[in-house]
């Protein structure tokens, strides 16, 4: 006994064996499971499910009959797996959520698009759809292959006629072992038509069918937003397509507005979709909606979402598109069985495939018709034979003793076959009246019409192909409708992240070792002159803010570094932060080098081409160049002016081309001179001389001076003063300059030389952090030679670093002195 389990035992590779049997494995998943056949699109299960439906005899116009004996029949004959798992593939396939054509008519509860399921298989009934007669038409008159079920006990068909495209129709979607399938689904008359023109011109091109077939049309409607993805996904087999669901904005009477989602993307949950939406509104993630509910009913879908009076409709709907799935993107990846081996498939590789499949059903077709015609044709020409020689064949009959003496007597003395024979021993008397006579002869010439008919189509492709035709177009007709799914030509090419981003003015605070942030310029109350400040950067003991602006979310930023190098940035890239906050490393942000740092930045709403940008640097510099070399700035920078050794870029501006320039320095001198008398210079020049500085001295800053303007000075020590435009006058580029402020260790030197028209508030900030905001008019207008009034109070060791003017604001309640 020992010996014999020794025999049976067997040493075997773990490696290899694992190896087999996994292969095995995932070749029955990918062939036996998971993946639809590209000739009918139809996955095993679904195959058997319509198979056995029709076996049953569940026909459209037959009543409705209970889904368990259906999942029943499908287990006990083709499909031995669990019969949950079929029926949830039968319930699918009669959801007009699921199924862009429904292959299963069904009767009762057979779940919802909000996710409900569908009532246990004992509840509800079902049977065939009108169109999904049309995958198994002319199935008994030999036009595909039968194979074996599980146990070799009954027969089921390999493929289905498929009378139309169905793969395309009603789309498919698997996984299987390394490798996954999803096809979206289309409009049948589109389809068709793909084929039909497939058909008469078997070079056409995918743009060419593109133009017939211009994307996926899913059965909840909803937005296809552009064609790049379904023309990637059409010409490669793969793409991806983004899904958004039909809004339409409401106006109510109480002037709010609504959002109405009407139309949702494909497999989305609704219940999940409206649950989702209050989650962000309760986490505070999307502002601006004052109620949501769902309204829909059996007209259809309806979700209203209220819109606060105060939010932009436009930023919100951007929002929800970002953060829920009214946008959903679907992975196109046309993957199907040919000839038993899974392929990617491009569109016409797909239609071709189809039409292969039809030739080959309509050639079998005419050849079962063929062959029952022939064998008729072969019976009614015996019939001819015995009604021409009557009275011999009844004399013979009736003198033979048998009926296999008789068959065999009129097959020898009449040249018959025994078909023949048999076909006169069965007929009947009254097939010797002389109508029935005139019918034989009627039905035989018929016949012999029919043969070569027949004959003449197998002969001929091209008849092939006009049957096709036919019959695709009949079917056309009949299950035709309108496209759901509606294709916004645009796409996303224009949906970029500033769209969720309302247009607003920030304030950008930058320090000098680097953090940069960004704060809504509310942020700020405005103050009184001498006010004591509030805290408006965190900042380290050896750190200060040096650049302080405001401009708009959309705008772009131009940084520009002491190595005269440009960088860019949108204004909402820039981080937001809390008033205390310290920021954003801006190395974080930038491709800056270790050894360089952020000089001048400035806010660009647009490029355009009669616009400069107006440069100065420490050792008194300047340089015009055209706004629009600036508009293509890579990630790594682009240099913006060539420096001298030991020079630093100070200060830019735009201008327009006709403007004075003023520059003044740290000890009080300033120049005016007309920008024009810098030329226009390409972006890497070095520049020209704009003024002529004394030893220890530099300049602190560059203005374009409009007419009627003051000169704002600041200096060190807090103090400041206003000085109009008209005590400056205009000298060449190069020279001097005039003084604009009297240098003394009660001011100290200044760090701030600005233009005012008097609509403005002043914003500064101090070494430690410290900032104060106040109206400009409030700052006393003197003459050049003084030292100017207290602006900021210091402690002892503060100085000012850094000075910006921005956009006055109503005056808010008075912050009181900390």
């Amino acid at each position: 006994m020992a010996e014999n389990k020794e025999s049976q035992i067997q040493e075997v590779n773990i490696s290899q064996e694992m190896r087999s049997s996994f292969l095995d494995y995932a070749m029955s998943v990918i062939v036996s499971r998971a993946l639809p056949d590209v000739r009918d699109g139809l996955k095993p299960v679904h195959r058997r499910i319509l198979y056995a439906m029709h076996d049953l005899g569940m026909t459209p116009d037959k009543p409705y009959k209970k889904s368990a004996r259906i999942v029943g029949d499908v287990i006990g004959k083709y499909h031995p797996h669990g019969d949950s798992a079929v029926y949830e593939t039968m319930v699918r396939m009669a959801q007009d959520f699921n199924y862009r054509y429904m292959l299963v008519d069904g009767h009762g509860n057979f779940g919802s698009v909000d996710g409900d399921a569908a009532a246990a298989m004992r509840y509800t009934e079902a049977r065939m759809s009108k169109i999904s007669m049309e995958l198994l038409r002319d199935i008994n008159k030999d036009t595909i292959d039968y194979q074996d079920n599980y146990d070799g006990s009954e027969k089921e068909p390999v493929v289905l006629p498929s009378r139309f495209p169905h793969l395309l129709v009603n789309g498919a979607s698997g996984i299987a072992v390394g490798m996954a399938t999803n096809i979206p689904p289309h409009q049948i008359g589109e389809v068709i038509d793909g084929v039909l023109a497939l058909s008469k011109n078997p070079d056409i091109t995918i743009g060419e069918l593109m133009e017939i077939i211009p994307g996926p049309d899913f059965p909840t409607a909803g937005q296809i937003m552009g064609k790049s993805g379904i023309r990637k996904a059409y010409e490669t087999g793969r793409g991806s397509i983004t899904l958004r669901a039909k809004v339409e904005i409401e106006e109510r009477e109480n002037g709010k507005q609504a959002i109405i989602v009407t139309e949702i993307p494909y497999q989305v949950n609704k219940a999940k979709l409206i649950e989702k939406i209050a989650e962000l509104v309760r986490e505070k993630k999307i502002d601006g909606i004052s109620d949501l509910r769902d309204e829909s009913d059996r007209k259809g879908m309806r979700i209203v979402i209220e819109v606060r009076r105060d939010a932009n409709v436009n930023v919100l709907l951007n929002n929800l598109y970002k953060q829920t799935a009214l946008q959903t993107s679907f992975g196109i990846n046309m993957l199907a069985l040919v000839d038993g081996e899974p392929k990617v498939l491009n569109l016409k590789q797909i239609l071709e495939h189809y039409l292969d499949h039809q030739k080959v059903v309509i050639r079998r077709r005419t050849a079962f018709e063929l062959r029952k015609a022939e064998a008729r044709a072969h019976i009614l020409e015996g019939l001819r034979i015995a009604l021409d020689h009557i009275d011999e064949v009844i004399n013979l009959i009736r003198s033979s003793k048998t009926t296999d003496i008789a068959r065999e007597g009129l097959m020898e003395k009449f040249s018959l076959t025994e078909k023949q024979a048999q076909a006169i021993l069965d007929m009947r008397l009254q097939r010797l009246t002389g109508l029935e006579r005139e019918k034989i002869e009627e039905e035989y010439n018929e016949l012999i019409k029919l043969i070569e008919e027949l004959k003449g189509i197998l002969a001929n492709e091209e008849k092939v192909l006009d049957i096709i035709r036919e019959e695709l177009e009949e079917i056309k007709e009949r299950f035709n409708d309108e496209r759901r799914t509606e294709i916004i030509a645009t796409g996303l090419e224009s949906f970029e992240d500033e769209d969720l981003i309302p247009k607003e003015n920030i304030v950008i605070t930058l320090t000098h070792k680097g953090y940069i942030k960004r704060l809504p310029v509310s942020t700020y109350r405005s103050q009184k002159r001498g006010g004591r400040g509030i805290q408006g950067m965190g900042t380290n003991a050896d750190d200060f803010v040096e650049h302080l602006l405001t401009t708009c979310t959309h705008d772009t930023i131009l940084f520009f570094t002491n190595k005269g190098k440009v960088y860019r940035a949108k204004g909402y890239e820039i981080p937001e932060y809390g008033r205390t906050a310290k920021g954003l490393p801006i190395i974080n942000l930038l491709e800056i080098d270790q050894d360089e740092w952020i000089n001048a930045i400035i806010p660009v709403p647009g490029f355009v081409d009669d616009w400069f940008l107006f440069f100065a640097t420490k050792e008194g510099i300047c340089k015009r160049s055209p706004l629009s070399q600036f508009s293509n700035i890579r990630n790594s920078g682009l240099i913006a002016l060539h420096l001298r050794e030991g020079d630093e870029l100070i200060s830019v501006h735009l201008t327009d081309g006709t403007k004075d320039i003023v520059i003044g320095t740290k000890n009080g001198m300033l120049i005016r001179f007309h920008e024009q008398d810098v030329r226009s210079m390409g972006r890497t020049a070095t520049g020209v001389k704009g003024i002529t500085l004394e030893k220890n001295d530099e300049v602190v800053g560059m203005e374009v001076l409009d007419p009627g303007v003051d000169v704002l000075v600041v200096t060190e020590n807090g103090y400041g003063k206003r000085t109009h435009e008209s005590e400056y006058r205009i000298q060449t580029r190069g020279g001097k300059g005039l003084k604009t402020c009297n240098i003394t260790p009660k001011n100290g030197s200044v760090v701030s030389v600005k233009a005012v028209r008097g609509d403005e508030d002043l914003m500064i900030i101090t070494g430690n952090g410290v900032l104060i905001r106040m109206d400009v008019n409030d700052i006393s207008s003197m003459g050049r030679n003084t030292v100017g009034v207290k602006l900021i109070k210091l402690d002892e060791n503060e100085h000012v670093s850094t000075v910006a003017l921005v956009e006055k604001e109503e005056q808010e309640e008075q912050q009181e002195e900390e």
